[in-house]
């Protein structure tokens, strides 16, 4: 779920919509506009499970509550991604009122209508990855015990093995990941989240300072480089440990 704790997995299917179940959900306010961390770091203490076959979505609060059910849909609702409209069903059931009493704000939650349509960028962004070199560099400069957590930029897959920002030269032809083939399409720009405790949701690094500090005025496609993402254009498992070719 999009905002929530991230699931660390061992192996997954990437078609062309992405990871299958990959945000599935995402949050939006009274007003109907998208929630994020930016909003709502302390989401990131909440855990999500969606199994698909039996259509139930399990959240586990911090203090150990769960709030577990079967998934039904309601009212539809058009949730702008940054100027792209996804289409989707108001969620019924008691997880709305959880989050809301969690977060101290009235919020909603909505399944896009299209698998995948929840991850921000759609289908250009089906796969998005880094570099545990990259990771290195940006704990360099910013003074900090290297590397800096994974889990602050959100992203599907981190790569070993490669040089500091090396992914930044695979835009524009493919490569493979595992039994998969994608197509990097751009630079992944950075937001607020990433300077947020992964476990906490809390600010506790300023790696917007930092990558403008090292990274502001290199050839990008969006602003604060961090990463990269694109296309899935064979589907197939991926798995920890498999080989990355470029």
């Amino acid at each position: 779920m999009k905002s929530l704790g991230l699931s660390q997995v061992d192996e997954v299917l990437l078609e062309e919509i992405g990871v299958r179940n990959n945000r599935r959900f995402h949050l939006i306010d009274e007003a109907g506009n998208l929630i994020n961390g930016k909003r709502h770091g302390a989401l990131a203490r909440v855990s999500s499970a969606y199994e698909e076959a039996g259509g139930t979505l399990e959240l586990r609060f911090p203090d150990g509550r769960v709030v577990a059910g079967e998934v039904a849909v309601d009212g539809e609702v058009t949730t702008n991604f940054w100027g792209r409209p996804v289409a989707g069903r108001i969620v019924v059931g008691p997880w709305s009122d959880a989050i809301s009493e969690f977060a101290g704000a009235p919020l909603r939650l909505v399944r896009p209508d299209a698998e995948g349509a929840g991850v921000d960028r759609g289908r250009s962004g089906a796969f998005s990855l880094v570099s545990r070199a990259s990771l290195v560099a940006l704990a360099r400069e910013a003074g900090v015990e290297p590397p800096v957590d994974f889990r602050r930029f959100r992203l599907l897959f981190g790569v070993d093995g490669v040089g500091e920002h090396e992914e930044d030269d695979w835009l524009g032809r493919e490569i493979r990941i595992g039994e998969a083939t994608v197509l990097p399409r751009g630079n992944v720009g950075r937001c607020a989240v990433t300077t947020q405790n992964p476990d906490t949701g809390k600010p506790d690094l300023d790696t917007l300072k930092v990558l403008k500090a090292y990274r502001g005025d290199i050839p990008t496609t969006e602003p604060l480089p961090f990463g990269i993402a694109g296309e899935v254009v064979r589907a197939g498992r991926v798995r920890v440990g498999d080989p990355v070719v470029a």
